[in-house]
């Protein structure tokens, strides 16, 4: 949705970014917080600067992984309690679902896809807690791989919300089959790096309502529900 290029010095590789969304308050939201998890010391993008509609950002190291095993589970636990720690207190920032017309969604949905609307008409009163600033969106692509350690990027449609959702959004990338295995070692390291724990009956919930609300978001955007059916192999 973004145009996005990797540019090079002699030294050096960058992420020379154009935003084809209204998202001027966003924009200014992931900047404010790529600084404090800069300053975290979180291994997410550096905003380095802007000119004419065009944002600069630190390249990341690493690759996108395929075949999951379990190091990228403990990688990406162990990096959502890091994050969930020092998020809670970024407050400056919309709800996370303030950017989705879920009512209008739905609508389409039962208009054009009535077996689907089904599934999904309980998100019509889906809410969230304000425990702190959420990504929403950590599926595989919007990661990288460096030996074992995880790089995190594109925080743009993030908000407040609730930490278990994050985390649930996350495992529908990383466990789309919800192997247990999977899903104990993510929790038990997710619990050992943080005060406040996830419960495995939270996110179960919490995972049954990221794959609904992804499966609305890809009907919406697709006009079809091929890909949506991708969130329901979760079950």
């Amino acid at each position: 949705m973004d145009t996005t290029y990797i540019v090079k010095n002699s030294k050096n590789s960058y992420i020379l970014k154009k935003y084809e969304r209204e998202t001027g308050k966003k924009v200014q939201t992931e900047q404010a917080l790529l600084k404090h998890l800069f300053t975290c010391k979180l291994n997410t993008p550096q905003f380095l600067e802007e000119k004419n509609g065009w944002y600069l950002y630190s390249k990341l190291q690493g690759s996108m992984p395929k075949n999951i095993q379990l190091f990228h589970i403990r990688a990406l636990a162990r990096f959502l309690a890091q994050f969930h720690t020092v998020s809670k207190d970024f407050t400056d920032a919309s709800p996370f679902l303030n950017a989705y017309n879920i009512s209008s969604m739905l609508d389409f949905v039962k208009k054009n896809h009535f077996y689907y609307y089904k599934k999904l008409c309980s998100l019509q009163n889906l809410r969230q807690k304000n425990e702190g600033f959420i990504h929403g969106d950590i599926f595989k692509d919007n990661t990288l791989f460096h030996k074992n350690n995880i790089a995190v990027f594109d925080f743009i449609d993030g908000g407040l919300g609730e930490f278990a959702f994050d985390a649930s959004v996350a495992l529908l990338s990383f466990n789309p089959k919800n192997r247990q295995l999977y899903t104990k070692m993510f929790l038990t390291t997710y619990n050992q790096k943080r005060n406040k724990k996830i419960t495995t009956a939270k996110l179960q919930k919490q995972r049954n309502i990221a794959a609904n609300f992804y499966a609305l978001l890809r009907i919406n955007h697709d006009k079809k529900t091929k890909r949506a059916k991708e969130m329901y192999s979760a079950f």
